[in-house]
């Protein structure tokens, strides 16, 4: 149960499903007509009450909602309602009965729409979170009444209770749930993985026409309060003053887009250029152009217990990385020695790091990139993360010694 699947960009999606079935599991996917992130129905769908399709051997259900994913804190909270409630009759009235219900977070109302489906159904619930909510409402300035943060830290307990499992993608996120109560044996840290056919090395790279003769420092992805990027343009204006062949590219979208693309102008538009929002295989184009991967988010505690999904596809990528992120997501560049940490949001920092790496040898960065992708196969692919998977799903079933399928 997921309110978010392909054709939409997705984490776990189509491909997950994919990996199930090819263990021997059967899955039935229930989840909205896609509108994310535009907030407008894909073209080749059209919103009506049910839409049952089969997706390279996946049944797909799909169920209505309010389209919707601009500002408008009604509209997301239309989405997210309309989505839960439609969700959930299904669940209760037309799916397959099942073994296990997989539910997605975000948003927190499909974690409701599961536990409701789970307890009259009598179907143990794995609950992968992916977002803290309140936490990460309240970070990223979504939400900031008191009253509202409140109850939906209550709904998240109540999630996490009914839940027979919890997994969550980082051991800060393991902490967290801890303080709050959670038993230990309910949780699982399963990494992310990413899309890494997509992100295959290209048999002919189309290095885009921008990036040609400079050194390139790539950010790829949403832009918005939560990456705080100002800090990072701040530092391509103090690298132009020396060193005018580094170049810093933003690749993607989000609400900060235009904002930013002014403050570049204003403060360093010889070497900071914006691409727009495109397919993952076309960002992996402009991944592996890059010379070196940025991964950049807010001084804020919630994002030291993090690790942005970003960092695994830029792994794969085997570039060198520059972590702007404190904790977790720090650690793990650090375990695979493929680049190097610096603290968000300073400037001067960013700065000496990206020209330090532009004096290193091609060799050395070549390595660097090559240890990413190394720890990434071992420790975080697909096959790793689908295996770890089935052993909490199979540990959840009544009569389970928690041994793998």
């Amino acid at each position: 149960m997921t309110q978010w699947f392909e054709p939409e960009p997705v984490f776990k999606g189509l491909a997950f499903a994919q990996a199930l079935r090819e263990r021997g599991h059967q899955v039935q996917v229930i989840t909205g007509f896609p509108n994310y992130p535009g907030g407008e129905i894909y073209k080749g769908y059209k919103l009506k009450w049910f839409q049952r399709q089969t997706m390279d051997g996946v049944e797909v259900c799909r169920v209505p909602l309010y389209p919707s994913h601009d500002g408008s804190a009604i509209g997301r909270a239309l989405n997210y309602i309309s989505f839960a409630i439609t969700s959930c009759l299904f669940g209760l009235l037309f799916a397959r009965k099942a073994d296990v219900i997989y539910a997605y977070h975000p948003p927190l109302t499909v974690g409701m729409s599961a536990a409701v489906v789970g307890f009259f159904r009598r179907t143990p619930v794995v609950y992968d979170i992916q977002d803290m909510w309140p936490d990460t409402l309240k970070a990223t300035g979504m939400l900031n009444n008191a009253k509202a943060l409140s109850l939906i830290g209550w709904i998240c307990k109540w999630i996490y209770r009914r839940a027979a499992a919890l997994v969550v993608l980082s051991p800060g996120f393991k902490q967290l749930l801890l303080e709050r109560g959670v038993p230990e044996q309910k949780v699982t840290v399963i990494y992310n993985w990413c899309d890494a056919k997509a992100l295959s090395q290209p048999t002919s790279l189309i290095k885009p026409e921008r990036m040609h003769n400079r050194f390139n420092v790539v950010f790829a992805g949403t832009m918005g309060r939560a990456q705080a990027l100002d800090a990072v343009i701040a530092a391509a204006a103090i690298v132009a003053k020396t060193h005018p062949l580094i170049q810093f590219v933003f690749v993607g979208g989000g609400m900060d887009v235009e904002r930013l693309k002014q403050l570049a102008l204003d403060q360093s538009p010889e070497n900071v250029i914006f691409l727009p929002r495109m397919s993952m295989t076309d960002v992996g184009q402009v991944l592996f152009s890059a010379d070196l991967l940025m991964v950049h988010l807010r001084d804020d505690p919630l994002f030291a217990v993090t690790v942005p999904s970003k960092t695994q596809a830029y792994m794969v990528v085997g570039k060198p990385i520059l972590m702007a992120v404190r904790g977790d997501a720090a650690n793990l560049i650090r375990d695979a020695k493929c680049g190097v940490v610096v603290e968000p949001e300073q400037a001067d920092q960013i700065a000496r790091a990206v020209i330090d790496f532009s004096q290193l040898s091609e060799d050395r960065l070549v390595a660097m990139g090559q240890n990413g992708l190394a720890y990434y196969q071992k420790n975080l692919s697909i096959q790793t993360g689908v295996d770890q998977f089935v052993q909490v799903f199979h540990s959840v079933q009544p009569s389970s010694s928690g041994a793998p399928l």
